[in-house]
């Protein structure tokens, strides 16, 4: 039998800390949530003033980055040349989303929503600096 590793809520927690401080930092109202290898919700926060819609869509971006193993930037990138990506169900291939690795396995992925794609990669990548 093999042995896998899994995020814990302690590691989810930090992570959502370090992106959250990041996000704050910069003054932008996202919803983060981290999932585990399955896609699972582990922790979501929704910072003062973001969007109703961010939370799901949070979720949505963290779960494809798990369950493809890549950040959803990918994704977003392949739809130009394949449109039926978009009929995955659950997924959202839109830049926000991070794999989160450790010792080489997928372990879950981060999500953010709330302002440009590009900004909410940059608060995920900080919460992937804090684990």
């Amino acid at each position: 039998m093999r042995t896998r590793f899994s995020l814990t809520l302690e590691d989810a927690n930090k992570i959502i800390s370090s992106a959250k401080s990041e996000a704050v930092k910069n003054q932008w109202p996202v919803s983060i949530a981290v999932v585990d290898e399955s896609g699972f919700l582990l922790h979501l926060e929704r910072l003062d003033g973001a969007s109703p819609a961010t939370p799901e869509i949070a979720m949505l971006k963290a779960r494809t980055s798990a369950l493809s193993r890549n950040p959803t930037k990918t994704a977003e990138d392949m739809v130009k040349d394949r449109p039926s990506i978009l009929s995955l169900p659950g997924r959202v291939p839109v830049q926000g989303g991070l794999p989160i690795f450790h010792q080489g396995e997928c372990v879950g992925g981060i999500g953010v929503s709330g302002v440009k794609s590009q900004q909410d990669e940059q608060v995920a990548q900080a919460g992937l600096a804090g684990f």
